[in-house]
């Protein structure tokens, strides 16, 4: 299957029902502030990815040591329009050590609900806008309360600040633990050939039976399946590398399609401000594997075959 580039146009899911629509690949802005864009090319950045469908873009309150929401909200001031047509996905629940935060003593999570709505209200200053489409708490937290974390989520929704929410990095058990005192949109986890965990501890599996739709974070293994000298990575690229070739397409579109392709619908994150991986990604959410080659894929991310 060929896509020719002007064919590319991300398509569109709903986490679950009665949850937030977002697009099939979500930009992730982590890395935003080491990309040297000033505010015109933050605002052309953001067209390009509407262009092509992109309108999901995560966020953290830390990113960027507190910075990066700051520097897509000077976007968003620039030009107004775009907020209308975008998703903001943000998380909280982590207090890092920084001068920006004098008083935070030692990296710690903070899923108090004094924590989560002043962390939420701040995010909203920062990406200048009224509401937050998704917020998630970013860590469990050992010493989380189920009740107050729900009653602060529910707090922000009633007061129309944040409309749906969620959590990363969850277990199955805490995601159901919560999601049964406010519904949860969606867990954000770790999920690429260099780590599938998720697809074999029930995380995956228990989202798929509530029909909830994981967000997958770092899906191309934080570029060290293009880079890693690491036999499990060398091994999965050389896999990738030859359906890509038969199937005429780019290796990283085949590794989000492979991602894509289990029924638990996990939406995967970019984290690169380059335009040319973006597309990459979305021409993934239009490749369609045999199963053989997905299972190729699984072989070589597990070193063995299945039994």
């Amino acid at each position: 299957m060929t896509i020719s580039p002007t064919d590319l146009y991300c398509p569109r899911i709903r986490t679950r029902e009665g949850g937030p629509e977002l697009s099939r690949i979500v930009a992730g802005m982590w890395r935003m502030h080491e990309w040297d864009m000033n505010v015109g090319q933050r605002v052309a950045f953001i067209e390009a990815c509407l262009a092509l469908g992109v309108t999901s873009f995560d966020h953290a309150d830390i990113y960027g040591d507190y910075g990066v929401e700051s520097l897509f909200g000077a976007a968003l001031r620039a030009q107004p329009s775009l907020r209308g047509r975008i998703e903001l996905v943000s998380k909280c629940g982590i207090r890092l050590i920084s001068g920006k935060h004098p008083r935070h003593g030692i990296q710690h999570y903070d899923t108090s609900a004094a924590h989560i709505v002043a962390s939420a209200e701040a995010s909203l200053r920062q990406l200048h806008t009224d509401h937050l489409d998704l917020l998630l708490i970013h860590r469990p937290d050992p010493l989380m309360d189920f009740d107050e974390i729900a009653g602060a989520f529910t707090r922000l929704q009633q007061a129309g600040k944040v409309r749906h929410v969620g959590v990363s990095n969850f277990t199955r058990h805490q995601f159901e633990c919560l999601n049964r005192r406010v519904p949860l949109a969606t867990n954000q986890v770790e999920f690429s050939p260099l780590a599938t965990g998720a697809m074999f501890d029930q995380t995956f599996d228990g989202l798929q039976d509530l029909g909830v739709a994981p967000m997958v974070w770092s899906p191309l293994g934080g570029g060290r399946l293009f880079t890693s000298s690491d036999a499990r990575a060398v091994d999965v690229r050389t896999v990738a590398g030859e359906i890509a070739a038969r199937m005429e397409q780019p290796l990283a579109s085949v590794l989000f399609a492979w991602i894509m392709a289990l029924p638990s619908r996990p939406i995967p994150l970019t984290g690169s401000g380059r335009l040319e991986a973006i597309r990459d990604a979305v021409a993934g959410a239009g490749i369609r594997l045999a199963r053989e080659d997905w299972f190729r894929l699984l072989r070589a991310a597990r070193g063995h075959e299945v039994a």
